[in-house]
């Protein structure tokens, strides 16, 4: 099969997001200028460079009480920062729960029942039992091609990491198993790891 995107495709669903998997998922964390906080995962997310640490996420679509974003995004465009926690097999649905296109003024952690830390870099909270965070301030936010779609990328400024995911110095993924998106509604998690070494010239 061959189609092209902007002819579309003839199936029943969208295959683009099942080709591109599994995606990390960056559940994020913001508080707005008026003190409001929001929770929510994306999973057009991944980490971008070294030094200094960066990640990025996108945002692709928008509610009618944020104008041509959604409340992640508008967060962050008044107060200049925001938290990627990362979501563990255990908080599947609590994070899925924190999925919904709320009202501006709901606060997914006390929706989904999800308990809440301080960060200590940024004013914003955090997932507090989540295997690690990152504390982000805004480097810059990207207009995409199309309808609300927005790019936006943060230096990684604090860095949590939760004591029983460190085993021998090293941030072990198998004590969590981190969660991935898939295509449709279909996620997966992480359960085997095996190790590669690179070809020396």
């Amino acid at each position: 099969m061959f189609y092209r995107p902007a002819e579309g495709h003839g199936l029943p669903r969208n295959p683009f997001n099942a080709i591109v998997a599994p995606r990390p998922i960056g559940w994020i964390s913001t508080r707005g200028a008026d003190g409001a906080e929001n929770l929510a995962p994306y999973s057009f997310f991944n980490a971008v460079a070294y030094v200094p640490p960066q990640v990025m996420f996108a945002s692709t679509s928008a509610k009618p009480d944020r104008g041509d974003t959604k409340d992640s995004v508008a967060n962050i465009r008044e107060t200049g920062v925001f938290c990627v926690n990362v979501v563990e097999y255990a908080a599947r649905e609590v994070m899925n729960a924190s999925s919904g296109p709320w009202p501006r003024e709901t606060d997914e952690f006390a929706h989904a029942g999800i308990a809440r830390a301080p960060c200590h870099e940024i004013a914003c909270s955090r997932v507090a039992d989540a295997p690690a965070s990152l504390e982000c301030r805004l480097t810059q936010i990207v207009t995409l091609l199309g309808e609300s779609n927005f790019l936006v990328l943060g230096e990684v400024v604090g860095v949590h990491l939760r004591d029983d995911c460190l085993v021998e110095g090293r941030f072990d993924v198998t004590r969590f198993r981190p969660v991935a998106r898939l295509g449709y509604m279909d996620y997966a998690a992480v359960s085997d790891v095996f190790a590669m070494q690179r070809p020396e010239t």
